[in-house]
């Protein structure tokens, strides 16, 4: 346990930031001085929960967010600042639906069958002009743009700023590279426990935009922020070890089967059962919004290829899939956007693999086909939601992952997100007027 007063003289900090994630990935944070933390440290910085996107009414108590010391981190471009994670709490007891504490149930729950999960995530995001409408770089402009040297070196200010930071906090970052699409960049760096991960992806979305703003740009993760271009994904690599850490229980010596021969073992098939069987349902939560659907039914983009998938099938190290396996011992799954929530992102992954490995779920068959130039010919593999109507359906017929995630947190979710649909079809568009106004 860290001491936060005492990190605070030790380390020239003047205000913690005390964050939390809502429903919809929204950062929230009070700024508490360092003379003020010993008390927050224990009781929490009160928020009014109803003003963020909780399914909260005005009429609740206080929602007190409790600092996990654990996760104190001064920022990078402002030390005298340290952001720190928090648990959600009111009047006692752990608020259900608080996101971070969705993802610490999971882990909870992987603990009682002796298992710990290890994530990494590649984070996706466009650089744009201040207003949000424009690539932020006008020379970038080629039709295959990914790895362009001259276009990542173009913005070095920004993406070695950003890696210096992580080298700095022991992130153990190792590569960056231009994206596919113009003015889009990615930054990997090591995997960890699924909760450090998140709480490393959380605070990786808040230093990617402040690092672009103090260079006169805009950072966004938006799935599909410009037409035509390929979408920001946000690829999760997982595997899963015993409870000490130490040995991966998805690796096993290449066998006979469809799983084996890549290295995967018994309980890695099983756990990647799980995440096919709930695949339609997991969207409602990796692709969260209506312009997630943008990407993962996209037409062709400018590059090619959309790099998204819109068919539940899985492969060996092939990236037309959903779910490719690309050594032994792991599996990236290749549905997340950047829109998806740090927690519960790592949640519905873990609660989907341990449901496969409670039923001995069977991930069906391996397709190794080009899914972009061939997919038409898998006609009995399930497709993925057009839509955030039909993921909310999906994800609500779905009752043992919603049991699994949590019923208060599942209602509250749906809610919130039927109310985010019903905005988005009473919306009078641009598009209506261009195509019925003469009708």
């Amino acid at each position: 346990m860290t001491d936060l007063a005492e990190f605070a003289r030790e380390q020239g900090i003047k205000y913690f930031m005390i964050s939390y994630t809502d429903l919809f990935g929204g950062q929230r944070a009070k700024l508490v001085p360092a003379q003020a933390i010993s008390d927050m440290q224990v009781d929490g910085a009160g928020f009014a929960g109803f003003a963020t996107w909780l399914d909260l009414t005005p009429a609740h108590p206080d929602m007190l967010a409790v600092p996990d010391p654990s996760t104190a981190t001064p920022l990078p471009w402002k030390r005298d600042v340290a952001w720190v994670a928090a648990n959600c709490v009111m009047e006692g007891e752990e608020v259900e639906q608080a996101p971070r504490n969705v993802l610490r149930r999971q882990i909870a729950a992987a603990a009682e069958h002796g298992l710990r999960v290890k994530t990494g995530i590649e984070a996706e995001f466009f650089l744009l002009t201040p207003d949000g409408l424009t690539i932020s770089d006008p020379a970038d402009t080629a039709e295959k743009p990914c790895y362009d040297q001259q276009a990542v070196m173009r913005r070095y200010d920004v993406i070695a700023e950003i890696c210096d930071y992580m080298l700095e906090m022991g992130w153990g970052p190792y590569q960056n590279d231009h994206e596919d699409a113009n003015g889009q960049f990615e930054m990997n760096w090591e995997f960890a426990d699924a909760l450090v991960t998140a709480d490393r992806h959380s605070f990786f979305k808040f230093m990617v935009k402040s690092v672009a703003e103090k260079h006169g740009l805009r950072a966004t993760f938006m799935p599909k922020p410009v037409e035509g271009l390929t979408g920001n994904g946000c690829h999760a690599h997982i595997s899963v070890w015993d409870i000490e850490g130490k040995t991966n229980v998805f690796a096993a010596e290449k066998g006979a089967g469809q799983t084996a021969e890549l290295g995967l073992s018994e309980q890695g098939a099983h756990f990647l059962g799980g995440i096919m069987k709930h695949a339609e349902a997991l969207a409602a939560i990796t692709n969260p919004t209506v312009n997630s659907y943008k990407r993962i039914n996209a037409p062709r983009t400018l590059s090619g290829a959309t790099w998204a998938p819109n068919t539940v099938t899985w492969t060996g190290n092939n990236r037309t899939h959903m779910v490719r396996v690309p050594g032994p011992g792991r599996f990236e799954l290749r549905l997340p956007d950047g829109a998806a929530n740090p927690y519960l992102m790592q949640a519905v992954i873990i609660a989907a693999g341990l449901s496969g490995i409670r039923s001995k779920a069977d991930p069906g068959p391996r397709y190794d086909i080009d899914m972009y130039a061939e997919g038409h010919k898998i006609t009995d593999a399930p497709k993925l939601p057009l839509n955030l109507l039909d993921a909310i359906r999906y994800y609500d017929a779905d009752a043992e992952l919603k049991a699994m995630l949590g019923e208060d947190f599942s209602a509250s979710y749906m809610k919130m997100k039927m109310q985010e649909w019903n905005s988005f079809v009473s919306h009078f568009s641009n598009w209506e007027r261009q195509h019925t106004l003469d009708i």
